[in-house]
C-alpha cells in the first residue's frame, strides 16, 4: 500500500511563495511518476504540474508555466511544488498523486493516477 502525505501549504500574500512536500511510503518512489493537482471551492480539480520517474520530464497546466516548478528527489522519496508568484486564483486544495508505470510519463490525466494524498490548503490573498 502506498502512502502519500503532503505538507506545506498555508496562507500568503499574493507575490509570495510556498513550497509543497509529498511525502511517500509504501513501495519504491522511483517506480512512479508524480503528479500536483488542486481544487478551489465549487471547481473541479485541475491538473497542475507532474514529473516522470526519472525526474528529467515534466509537464505543467499552462496556468502555472513559469511560476510553479515540480520536482522529486528520489533518495527522500520525496516530491515537491515550488510555487512562485501566487495569485489569488491559485487558492486551493492541493494534492499529490502517485502513477505506478512503466514508461512513467508524467501524465495530466487525472485517472491514470493510482494514489492520492488527502490534500493541503493553499490560500492566496490580494
Amino acid at each position: 500500500q502506498v502512502q502519500l502525505v503532503e505538507s506545506g501549504g498555508g496562507m500568503v500574500q499574493a507575490g509570495g511563495s510556498l513550497r509543497l512536500s509529498c511525502a511517500v511510503s509504501g513501495r519504491t518512489f522511483s517506480y512512479y511518476a508524480m503528479g500536483w493537482f488542486r481544487q478551489a471551492p465549487g471547481k473541479e480539480r485541475e491538473f497542475v504540474a507532474a514529473i516522470n520517474r526519472g525526474g528529467d520530464t515534466t509537464n505543467y497546466a499552462d496556468s502555472v508555466k513559469g511560476r510553479f516548478t515540480i520536482s522529486r528527489n528520489n533518495a527522500k522519496n520525496t516530491a515537491y511544488l515550488q510555487m512562485n508568484s501566487l495569485k489569488p486564483e491559485d487558492t486551493a486544495v492541493y494534492y499529490c498523486a502517485a502513477r505506478f508505470s512503466v514508461t512513467g510519463a508524467a501524465t495530466a490525466t487525472q485517472t491514470r493516477y493510482d494514489y492520492w494524498g488527502h490534500g493541503t490548503q493553499v490560500t492566496v490573498s490580494s
